[in-house]
């Protein structure tokens, strides 16, 4: 469904919690010019809602998040 969309160059799916109701599902995408509104669509298209939007990444190469360890560890 998601790679329906051009600009979607790959996709990751993890299922993260499951209870009586909902399945919790981490979504990850990658790809140029990415477009919320159109990615949006088609995910309420299929059924789910977006909760959050936890990390966006941009520029021209990948900087990845460093955890910095207290002072006095």
């Amino acid at each position: 469904m998601l790679t329906r969309d051009e600009r979607v160059s790959g996709l990751n799916i993890s299922l993260k919690e499951v209870d009586q109701n909902t399945e919790s599902i981490t979504i990850t995408l990658e790809g140029d010019d990415l477009h919320y509104d159109t990615i949006k669509e088609i995910l309420e298209q299929a059924g789910a809602v977006i909760h959050s939007i936890d990390q966006v990444v941009a520029g021209r190469r990948f900087v990845e998040e460093v955890t910095l360890q207290p002072e006095n560890s």
